[in-house]
């Protein structure tokens, strides 16, 4: 039987529900970015043999995801669970990523140079052409850990339809990329670790307002 309720119990739980949420403080922020720092250097050492470096970056996507949409972040042994995983899948995607790095390397460093008729106009346009191809993957890192780590081809196609039906969210994710790698330049190859934590943190928080798709299950 349902107890009864008075209307003083009834106006204190209307101000209950309609109090709002504690303020985040220093200590809050401090929290997270401290998280986010141990996230970067946990995602480099376990990207360190190259072959498995889509599974840490998935891994690392599926644990920020979890943050802001459950508030908490995963477990060490969720998070182990999830890199074994995307071991195997990950190979694949991990040789593309570097070959495709490999070549726009190569071909900004001979543009730059001028070992490569174009000039500055081609340099601008191959630029642009980077910095297209860092936002559509920085989408497909989303997806991938919106997905719990997992879907590679899945998240390929959804981050290509988010990419033709909300293109400000493609630069944007783009101009992340670019930032990043910009950072990753100037900054003491010791900080570098800690900034991948950061960007991964960055995309998510970008493609936040964006539904790719519907949220796979861990």
């Amino acid at each position: 039987m349902r107890p009864h309720r008075t209307g003083g119990e009834d106006r204190d739980a209307g101000r209950d529900l309609d109090a709002a949420p504690a303020r985040r403080d220093w200590r809050d922020v401090l929290t997270d970015a401290t998280d986010l720092a141990v996230l970067g250097i946990a995602l480099t050492l376990a990207a360190l043999p190259v072959v498995t470096a889509a599974a840490a970056v998935a891994a690392a996507s599926a644990a920020v995801h979890d943050r802001y949409s459950l508030g908490s972040w995963p477990s060490a042994r969720e998070n182990l669970t999830r890199y074994g995983r995307a071991l195997l899948p990950g190979v694949g995607v991990s040789v593309l990523a570097v070959a495709a790095l490999g070549l726009l390397a190569v071909d900004l460093a001979a543009l730059a140079g001028g070992r490569v008729p174009g000039g500055a106009p081609l340099l601008l346009v191959t630029v642009g052409v980077a910095a297209a191809l860092a936002g559509y993957a920085a989408l497909v890192v989303v997806e991938v850990g919106r997905r719990g780590g997992r879907g590679w081809r899945e998240a390929a196609r959804a981050a290509a339809g988010a990419c033709r039906n909300r293109p400000g969210t493609w630069a944007a994710a783009g101009g992340v990329g670019v930032v990043a790698a910009l950072l990753a330049v100037m900054v003491t190859p010791v900080a570098v670790p800690i900034l991948a934590g950061y960007v991964v943190a960055a995309l998510h928080a970008v493609a936040r307002r964006t539904v790719l798709s519907p949220v796979g299950q861990s």
